[in-house]
């Protein structure tokens, strides 16, 4: 890590908040503190999640010069009384607006549950009684993580019924050491979140613990324990620095951010982590809206293995833990490279006090390689330029796994959606001699479970405006015989994706499909509609079978696409509350009034998948994988957008 990078920002404090704007920790407070000092409170209320309350939607797709309250969105949940409430609260008028209990739901995570489950396992007389069978004195290093309970049959969901959660319990050989290394298999816990005792221990037998430690920070490299061993640092990786004399070409006003051509708002809250708002691009002097918000909607990563600690993984890591409350604080010169802007995030704890996660949202410039160029072969006359990038980034732990969230803007009018996926399995021990039957091994001793991760996210889309329509678009041979008569022709077919009942779409690799989202009120020169279109990348199949109850809970994993018309009540695939659920929200309600989709206010809601099929070289600290989709323009502009690019002045090889 080189410290040679500079900070150019800290992030958006001492400006005057607009409509779109996260809460500050100010405003975090005061929505709690009101909310407190109301008729509504009781001793045992606490806040899960406190954001901000967004503004409805203009007409015009923007609030400059537009003033409206700042509000919050307050969920709460209050054990004694087994109920979820939701509030809104006018900040400037200190008034709660708004206060609704949410009867037969179960709320995401508190902060203190993710701390306090550890220390009450370990002082279970059952829990200890089973690592004594497994030969384990020294409870203190046990690492006891709080899964999420799920949903696996009545006994989890029936009125008041208790929030749970079921640990799984992992050991350190020594303190700070890699305990995914030793899972320690047929041990389950289930674990009462409003009393915070362990209800119940199920032990389904003893599997030895794995031999061998899976360390990989420096200071176990000499470890002869350690596997895979590694005794020094490749000595050939020489100093990359990333700079630039004149400072970045992005300007920042608050949380607005303009690039080049693009201008577009950032926000941050608890659930979903980085929001973009307001994506617009200029262009020849118009700006031209592209999306009105978009961001993560949901996650889900279901396990393919029925051994008893593994079959009820599936975890939505987005609704029931939250983006927002997992982001890192970033690393300058290891998380992010070169002329970096931060975005502080601003959370809140359960008793409604902000905590603030520095660094949580990087943005910076990226050098990416040739945009275009030509040569003509007889004059010898070259023309190119470089392709450059703005990412704007957040990566967030949950667990074992770490997931980064980037969103790459080009200076040709593309986007681009990535998610990086690294951090650690989550393991399995198995005897030795057996081969695992839903998994692979990784090292002696232990495997890594068959399991998928699915992402889910909304594009409410405004190209050139709110009018828009959503088309299927296949490559399909000439129909017309009398018009193939080589056999080699083919067509583009577009189909109208006309009502909610249609908008739930599903990739064909056999004819190149995409989807397009059209403004049939603006053409452009050739008379065509101005459209950007939505390009999957890898595809992934899905392997949740009708059965499972999963299945239900996780619907929007079972098409690629869906479209629904706006509504702004209508935010999460999986609905607005999964935990402990038993029935299919989100998605499947939100198509069922079959509402008409053409010409009208459209969402996206695109799901992108990882198959993860370990491997050993994901051991023990997993190489990044890669998945996403793009957002081209097609027909938006009337010709290339990035025919403007200045030229890069040639320089010559350093070693030349």
């Amino acid at each position: 890590m080189t410290m040679e990078d500079t900070v150019v920002s800290t992030g958006a404090k001492g400006t005057a908040a607009y409509p779109l704007d996260p809460l500050s920790g100010a405003e975090i407070e005061a929505a709690a503190v009101i909310i407190t000092a109301s008729e509504y409170a009781s001793p045992t209320l606490k806040f899960v999640m406190i954001q901000l309350a967004e503004p409805a939607k203009t007409a015009e797709l923007t609030f400059a010069g537009i003033e409206v309250p700042r509000c919050a969105f307050a969920t709460m949940y209050d054990a004694a009384a087994k109920m979820v409430y939701e509030a809104v609260v006018d900040l400037g008028a200190r008034v709660i607006e708004s206060w609704k209990a949410i009867p037969g739901r179960f709320p995401s995570y508190l902060v203190e549950h993710m701390t306090g489950v550890e220390e009450k396992v370990r002082a279970d007389p059952r829990w200890q009684a089973a690592m004594l069978k497994r030969g384990v004195t020294d409870f203190s290093l046990a690492m006891i993580d709080p899964w999420p309970a799920g949903y696996y049959g009545q006994q989890d969901h029936y009125d008041n019924a208790p929030l749970l959660c079921r640990p799984l319990t992992f050991m350190r050989a020594a303190p700070s050491e890699h305990g995914y290394a030793r899972p320690v298999e047929g041990l389950i816990v289930t674990f009462d979140l409003d009393t915070m005792e362990v209800v119940d221990i199920e032990d389904h037998g003893v599997v030895p613990m794995p031999p061998t430690a899976g360390n990989y920070a420096e200071r176990f490299m000499f470890d002869p324990n350690n596997r895979p061993a590694f005794t020094e640092f490749r000595p050939d990786v020489n100093p990359i620095e990333i700079t630039q004399p004149d400072g970045p070409s992005f300007t920042v006003d608050g949380w607005h951010v303009t690039w080049q051509k693009w201008s577009l708002r950032i926000g941050f809250n608890p659930r979903e982590g980085i929001t973009l708002h307001e994506v617009t691009y200029t262009d020849r002097g118009e700006t031209r809206p592209i999306i009105y918000r978009a961001s993560l909607s949901e996650m889900v990563v279901p396990y393919g293995d029925t051994s008893p600690t593994h079959w009820n993984k599936n975890v939505f890591d987005m609704g029931e833990v939250g983006m927002g409350f997992s982001a890192n604080p970033l690393t300058l010169g290891c998380d992010c490279l070169g002329e970096i802007h931060y975005f502080d995030g601003t959370v809140n704890d359960s008793d409604g006090n902000a905590v603030t996660i520095p660094n949580a949202i990087c943005m910076h410039e990226e050098d990416y390689g040739i945009s275009w160029k030509h040569t003509d072969f007889r004059t010898e006359e070259v023309e190119v330029r470089r392709s450059r990038r703005l990412v704007v980034s957040m990566i967030c732990t949950v667990g074992n796994y770490e997931y980064g969230f980037f969103w790459y803007f080009y200076n040709d009018a593309s986007i681009e959606v990535e998610v990086k996926l690294s951090g650690v399995l989550t393991t399995g021990a198995i005897a030795d001699g057996e081969v695992p039957r839903w998994g692979k091994l990784v090292a002696p001793g232990i495997y890594g479970p068959n399991h998928q991760h699915f992402f889910n996210f909304r594009l409410d889309m405004s190209v050139d405006g709110p009018g828009n329509s959503v088309y299927e678009v296949d490559s399909v041979p000439e129909p017309d015989p009398a018009l193939n008569p080589h056999h080699n022709a083919w067509i583009t077919k577009d189909t109208l994706v006309a009502s909610e009942a249609e908008g739930a779409r599903d990739w064909d690799w056999k004819t190149g499909r995409y989807w397009k989202v059209a403004n049939p009120s603006k053409r452009n020169e050739l008379g065509s509609p101005v459209a950007y279109k939505l390009v999957p990348k890898e595809i992934v199949p899905v392997m949740v079978q009708e059965g499972s109850h999963i299945y239900d809970r996780a619907r929007f994993v079972q098409h690629n696409l869906w479209v629904t018309k706006y509504d702004e009540s209508e935010r999460f695939a999986a609905g607005d509350y999964m935990y402990q659920s038993t029935d299919a929200q989100g998605l499947p309600e939100f198509v069922a009034d079959d509402a008409p989709l053409e010409d009208t206010d459209v969402v996206l809601w695109y799901t992108l998948g990882a198959h993860h099929v370990v491997r050993p070289e994901d051991w023990p600290v997993m190489p990044c994988a890669y998945a996403g989709f793009h957002l081209k323009p097609i027909g938006f502009f009337d010709g290339n957008p990035a025919l403007d690019l200045p030229p890069s002045p040639p320089k010559a090889c350093h070693h030349h």
